[in-house]
């Protein structure tokens, strides 16, 4: 990183605080872009798991606000490649990561300059005076031409603190209770456990087997998403190319490493289907399949927040006492992300060959702004939350919509449920957990706000909490080990051109290795695919990535170092 450009962000930095302080009172309404007729516009989102019009209470607050339909295009069947052949992204197009992709895009020229005829100053307002690190990280640091193409998700109002926790390994704790709350210290004692909750409750809500686990592939990226996400949950080590990152050490784990965390939570994902507790369709199963399973009850254990006891605990299963509450093992250590004033990789960005670059940018603008981005996180204000004399509050029906999201049908003039109506092209512009101007001291995260500390609402809930002496997940995981990865200006580069095939071979070669060595039936046969898979990795030029990425680690150690000085 140039000594220029670091010291130019940090400038600014200084100046962060009272740039925040003043310029909260920028309207970014977007009323003045609204059309006359109603347009359609095309949101191309690496990270959705939707495809289509969006539906429910969100797509009719875009039309009221913006008379605006929004088309979601995920990332599937190879989109990335068709658009960029095709020469358009897109209206809006939001970003998986600022890696290859993105670059490549900008290098064509198929995304907007955010500053080309003032258009992040006038129809970005809110942006443009409150995310001023993450416009000029995407500019200097991000974007190869060096102008503003868009920022990064979770930008931050303080350096100083950490996110909530997103790995917070949910467990159906009603089962776990059932079968006398045994120790779980390591991997290996949790197979032991879910064997167990399994023979207490061998079916779920439809009289369907149950299961360990429930997986799937559409998140699978350089390597298999869940594997790499539970040496996350577990050794505290983040996604780093083809491995994981030790953020404590500043060393690089590969992929293949002999005995390293990526092999080791394969070979637990191995005996969980040995053992019969993984759903056998986690393979073939797409997100919306492992979705049901956990409404269902199918599946015990995930290591996400949101993805498990945000689906399962609905208000009809706490009520008869069932629910997903974090019990961790003793010796894992969960990573838990700092706040990043800079904003981290998934991208904000609007495509060069829109009609509508103003009325794009109004969009965005309008979901950076406290409104906005708490109506894309909650659903309506007014309807499911509010603002009250400086502090955050759901309103009643908020309660149970956030209790009970499948079945709680919105209200006059909205249609349909709470849950058709979510918002679905999965990005966030805040971090959850940054400071809300609208508020006094509140964040935007709804489990930290002052009216929702209250007694538990279930027994379940009183249960879990006598058992984890905690309030809330944060603050039982926050009592044991956990590592943190500090917010900083570092950003992955890109993998040289010469080793770009090198590259997509290994992938392949990772991805498709770990899910066959998933569905080994006996040890021996693991041991051959991983072996072959070492192999085909080696081959394919496994060493020349590894020295690049061990480089890139330390890199990224340096950038840590000068932030925790």
């Amino acid at each position: 990183m140039k000594k220029s450009i670091l010291s130019a962000i940090l400038g600014i930095a200084i100046l962060s605080t009272a740039t925040l302080a003043i310029s909260c009172k920028g309207n970014g309404n977007g009323k003045s872009v609204k059309p006359k007729e109603t347009v359609t516009l095309d949101v191309y989102s690496q990270l959705a798991n939707y495809s289509g019009l969006q539906t429910g209470w969100f797509a009719d607050l875009m039309l009221e606000k913006f008379n605006v339909k929004i088309n979601i295009i995920p990332e599937v069947g190879g989109a990335y490649q068709t658009r960029m052949e095709a020469g358009n992204l897109g209206d809006i197009v939001v970003w998986g990561n600022d890696g290859d992709q993105y670059r490549k895009a900008v290098e064509a020229g198929l995304l907007l300059d955010w500053e080309e005829d003032d258009l992040l100053a006038k129809w970005g307002p809110y942006i443009n005076a409150n995310m001023k690190l993450a416009l000029q990280k995407n500019k200097m640091i991000v974007s190869p031409d060096k102008k503003i193409h868009g920022f990064g998700h979770s930008v931050s109002t303080s350096a100083k603190d950490v996110q909530q926790f997103f790995y917070t390994w949910d467990l159906r704790f009603d089962i776990y209770e059932q079968i006398g709350k045994p120790e779980i210290k390591n991997l290996d004692d949790l197979v032991d456990v879910l064997a167990k909750m399994k023979e207490a409750c061998p079916t779920d809500d439809n009289g369907n087997p149950t299961y360990g686990a429930s997986l799937f592939n559409d998140w699978d990226g350089d390597m298999v998403m869940f594997v790499k996400a539970l040496a996350t949950a577990y050794f505290g080590f983040d996604e780093f190319y083809v491995g994981l990152y030790d953020p404590e050490t500043g060393s690089f784990h590969g992929a293949i490493e002999e005995n390293g965390p990526y092999l080791e939570c394969l070979k637990f994902f191995n005996k969980l289907f040995q053992a019969g507790l993984l759903d056998p369709d986690s393979l073939t199963q797409k997100y919306n399949g492992m979705s049901e399973d956990f409404q269902n009850g199918t599946a015990f254990w995930n290591i996400f927040n949101w993805m498990g006891s945000g689906t399962y605990n609905s208000e009809t299963h706490t009520s008869q006492g069932k629910a997903m509450y974090p019990v961790c093992p003793t010796e894992a250590r969960p990573l838990v992300y700092g706040q990043n004033v800079y904003g981290a990789e998934r991208i904000w960005s609007i495509g060069s060959k829109t009609a509508y670059p103003e009325l794009c940018m109004a969009i965005i603008n309008w979901f950076s702004t406290p409104e906005g981005y708490l109506t894309t996180q909650y659903g309506p204000q007014g309807v499911t939350w509010e603002i009250k004399d400086g502090k955050s509050y759901l309103t009643e029906f908020g309660k149970k919509a956030m209790a009970d999201q499948n079945n709680t049908e919105m209200p006059e003039p909205y249609k349909g449920t709470y849950h058709d109506g979510a918002f679905q092209i999965n990005n966030i512009t805040w971090c959850l957990d940054a400071s809300n101007p609208l508020t006094e001291g509140e964040t935007y995260n709804r489990f930290f706000w002052a009216s929702e500390q209250v007694p538990a609402a279930t027994e379940i809930e009183q249960a879990w909490r006598d058992w984890s002496k905690a309030a809330n997940p944060d603050q039982y995981l926050l009592s044991g080990n956990y590592q943190i990865a500090p917010g900083t200006l570092f950003t992955a580069t890109p993998v040289p051109t010469d080793l770009e095939m090198k590259k997509s071979q290994v992938c392949d070669c990772v991805k498709n290795g770990s899910w066959n060595a998933i569905y080994a039936k006996t040890d021996a046969e693991y041991d051959s695919i991983v072996a072959k898979m070492v192999e085909d990795c080696k081959s394919y030029g496994w060493d020349d990535l590894n020295a690049f990425f061990v480089e890139q680690a330390k890199v990224r150690a340096a950038a840590e170092k000068a932030v925790r000085q």
